[in-house]
């Protein structure tokens, strides 16, 4: 998490997790509160995507 840093504006983000095993996190999100941004994590890999790029 000390490396990962907002792709759109470089901001801190806040990790919250869902749903993890022994090793990983499966599920949750990282969170940007300087712009307000919401990057899922899915089967352990974040998007990080911008929205407009998602799907």
């Amino acid at each position: 998490m000390d490396i990962l840093c907002c792709p759109m504006c470089k901001g801190d983000l806040v990790l919250e997790v869902t749903e993890e095993n022994e090793k990983e996190i499966i599920k949750g999100t990282l969170y940007c509160g300087k712009c307000k941004e919401y990057y899922p994590i899915d089967d352990g890999i974040p998007n990080m995507l911008p929205p407009e790029l998602r799907e």
